[in-house]
């Protein structure tokens, strides 16, 4: 079969296809045999070692892909072959024809849903749901302000904070982002490449603020952030690209909390909890993954370019 490997850290052009052996099954594990691939920007920083997890080399990247079940091992009884499924984590990496999870890391597919779509829902929906339920504790009633609304994590915490009663303000940088975002529910769209977008946030708010931020670049906006945020209100630090200076008067002032979070860090009852809801969500139309743009395998490495692009619309997605 044919999979991305990289045998050597660095820029994009280290993503090579070469043709490897498809991997069989251990007794609690899976063999999918993938129709659609999921790329996340945290695979372009596992790519270049700088970020806090590096696997060993040589490896395939990607852990989110939907396809069909083709093997089960002895002790699996979750899934059988012919299912549809997508993937939040793998064994043998996603970006290849097919991949190896265990058991707990693979779950049904609505059958309304694309595959494409279904390699869209892993990192985004498991991100957006920890974020707002597991760490920010969000209520309905909440007034939530979402960072990159049009991303992959952005379009999953729309869809989701709507569907769960809370007050939904997102951002995006283009016309067809603002678009995106409001299509899928947020109550306010900003352009967060106007100057004094944040400062629209109060009005909008009755002047009390965010009870919620999720934050997909924090070395640029945290700061900021605290000027927004609810009294009592939580932050949830998803993304950061470097490092920034702060006024922690600001939190101090509003009682805030500012929390980070790593999807890796998850425990299982934790994706147990998660994929519980995604699915449910996903089988009732409540969620809806939105796919901006489709690319051959081969592409990988210009996948890789453009989910650090500004602009997102929606998530990339690798055809085998």
């Amino acid at each position: 079969m044919k999979a991305v490997v990289v045998r050597e850290f660095g820029a994009p052009e280290v993503l090579k296809i070469e043709e490897v052996p498809v991997p069989t099954p251990g007794p609690t594990q899976v063999l999918v045999r993938v129709k659609a691939i999921g790329v996340n920007p945290v695979e372009t920083y596992i790519r270049t070692a700088s970020y806090v997890k590096k696997p060993n080399l040589p490896y395939t990247p990607g852990t989110d892909a939907a396809g069909v079940v083709e093997a089960v091992g002895a002790n699996v009884t979750s899934v059988k072959a012919g299912d549809r499924v997508y993937t939040h984590g793998t064994v043998s990496g996603s970006y290849a024809e097919a991949t190896i999870c265990e058991e707990t890391q693979v779950h049904a597919l609505a059958s309304r849903l694309s595959f494409a779509q279904g390699a869209a829902v892993g990192v985004p929906y498991g991100t957006a749901w920890r974020a707002l339920f597991l760490k920010a504790q969000a209520r309905p009633g909440d007034t939530v302000f979402i960072h990159g609304a049009s991303g992959g994590v952005g379009v999953a915490a729309v869809q989701i904070a709507r569907a769960s009663g809370l007050r939904v303000i997102g951002t995006a940088g283009s016309d067809k982002g603002i678009a995106l975002v409001r299509e899928q529910g947020a109550h306010e769209v900003l352009n967060h490449r106007d100057p004094d977008y944040l400062a629209k946030v109060l009005p909008l708010t009755g002047g009390r603020g965010a009870d919620v931020i999720l934050e997909m670049l924090t070395n640029v906006n945290l700061d900021k952030d605290f000027d927004i945020l609810a009294l009592r209100g939580r932050l949830i630090a998803i993304g950061n690209r470097g490092r920034i200076e702060i006024d922690p008067g600001k939190l101090m002032t509003k009682d805030g909390i500012l929390l980070g979070m790593r999807m890796f860090n998850a425990t299982p009852e934790d994706h147990r909890v998660i994929h519980s809801a995604v699915v449910a969500g996903l089988e009732a139309g409540m969620l809806n993954p939105v796919v901006g743009r489709e690319m051959p395998l081969g592409d990988a490495p210009k996948a890789h370019v453009a989910v650090l692009e500004p602009g997102a619309y929606g998530k990339i997605v690798l055809n085998p």
